[in-house]
């Protein structure tokens, strides 16, 4: 049996640690000789789905600010303190684990450098685990990653401890080596894997349909700001655009308000909705496919999974990105809509009047049937599977089919959603 330590950047929003479980929900899919410890301070990560032969380590919380400061997020002990402790989690996990490979997210380093002491450990090391760098497509400006990297080492960091890097983006889109100007010694190990599709939902269109009240002809939109911390602004242009729109023209809308969205503001959520006719709110859902499979046109913050999704599923979308602590998004959906993809409205410009036009535009498009260009680079998870693979020496055993033991020990999934099953509330 092959281990692999997945280690999850985990401070802002949910997008890290979504990524790196599809990425090992499909490692143990590809193969019944493989089992992935996850370790993550994520505090949403109870939320999601974990398939059999993954397990994680929870590190205590930070917390970074639109400033772009850590802190500790929960316990009454200072930054230095949580980091201290997070690393020597880390280092015990490790130990104790025994990986074969091991996948880093993000951060060569890891966050506030609390990695160091555990490669410069394992290079010591006579039995020393491979090492991955698993970046996004984008990760800031090319100014700010530039200066970051130089100045923390991490390209030092890829020649001394990492055998590859893995980039799940495409350079026709964005490519990293020359944006953010990477040394030869660098660039020579990074690889692109292509962006990530995401699995179909668990219910089909035509129920989740039912379940929302959605009429047959009717255009459903769904408003999404992602993990919800800074989404409100969003959410709350929607709302008033809508209410502006006349009556007749207005679409069916549901919004998903995200997890980490403060209570007050899901509280002015929930209230506004309840002002329009034919809006409805859920806080969180674990199934964001199935609503994006059921709407027609989508409104959504840029981060790399929701992209994906919007591409797997090739939907309309407008794209309002966060700027702030980073501009990744804006970078991201900037060429995606130069590309064809999708279509951005920057946040400066974002208003109930900008936000009304564009909407319309959106509905406009749709009803001519106008659908948005494929991508046809959406193979990422396949392409960094083979790579890990192929890092540890490893021959994919594929798994075998659940047998009538395997089927009587769980319950068959009921593919008809009961009322309420999308925790909507009008």
């Amino acid at each position: 049996m092959k281990r692999i330590l997945v280690y999850s950047h985990d401070t802002f929003g949910l997008g890290n640690i979504r990524r790196m479980l599809e990425v090992a929900r499909h490692l143990v899919q590809s193969s019944s000789e493989v089992s992935v410890l996850v370790i993550t301070g994520s505090p949403m990560l109870h939320a999601f789905r974990i398939p059999d032969r993954i397990d994680y380590v929870k590190l205590p919380c930070l917390s970074r600010n639109v400033d772009g400061r850590y802190g500790a997020r929960t316990l009454p002990i200072s930054l230095e303190q949580t980091v201290r402790l997070r690393a020597n989690l880390i280092r015990s996990a490790i130990a104790d684990f025994e990986p074969d490979l091991i996948l880093v997210d993000k951060k060569p380093f890891g966050v506030e450098d609390e990695l160091a002491g555990a490669l410069e450990a394992m290079s010591a090391s006579a039995k020393r685990p491979k090492l991955v760098l698993l970046l996004r497509d984008i990760l800031d400006s090319a100014e700010s990653t530039t200066r970051v990297w130089r100045k923390n080492g991490y390209f030092e960091a890829i020649s001394a401890y990492y055998d590859q890097v893995l980039v799940v983006g495409c350079p026709e889109v964005y490519d990293l080596r020359r944006e953010y100007d990477f040394p030869p010694f660098a660039a020579a190990k990074v690889r692109f894997c292509g962006y990530i599709a995401r699995e179909a939902g668990r219910q089909p269109r035509d129920v989740v349909r039912r379940t929302l009240g959605v009429a047959a002809n009717e255009p459903l939109l769904l408003v999404t700001p992602g993990g919800g911390e800074d989404g409100h602004e969003l959410v709350s242009n929607v709302m008033r655009a809508l209410n502006a729109m006349p009556a007749p023209q207005r679409p069916r809308t549901h919004i998903v308000c995200g997890p980490e969205m403060s209570e007050a503001r899901r509280a002015a959520v929930h209230e506004a909705a309840r002002a329009l006719a034919n809006a409805s709110v859920q806080d969180f859902c674990d199934d964001m496919m199935s609503l994006m499979s059921a709407a027609d046109v989508v409104v959504a913050m840029g981060g790399y999974n929701t992209v994906c999704e919007l591409l797997t599923l090739r939907k309309r979308a407008l794209i309002v990105p966060r700027v702030k602590p980073g501009v990744e998004q804006s970078i991201r959906a900037e060429r995606m809509a130069a590309l064809g993809f999708l279509h951005m409205l920057h946040p400066d410009l974002l208003s109930p009047t900008t936000m009304l036009a564009a909407l319309q535009s959106e509905l406009a498009a749709w009803r001519a049937h106008q659908q948005p260009v494929a991508l046809r680079r959406l193979d990422g998870l396949a392409h960094v599977s083979a790579a890990l693979f192929e890092a540890m020496g490893h021959r994919p055993v594929a798994p075998r089919p659940a047998g009538e033991a395997e089927t009587q020990r769980r319950p068959r999934r009921n593919l008809h959603a009961p009322d309420g099953a999308f925790g909507v509330h009008a």
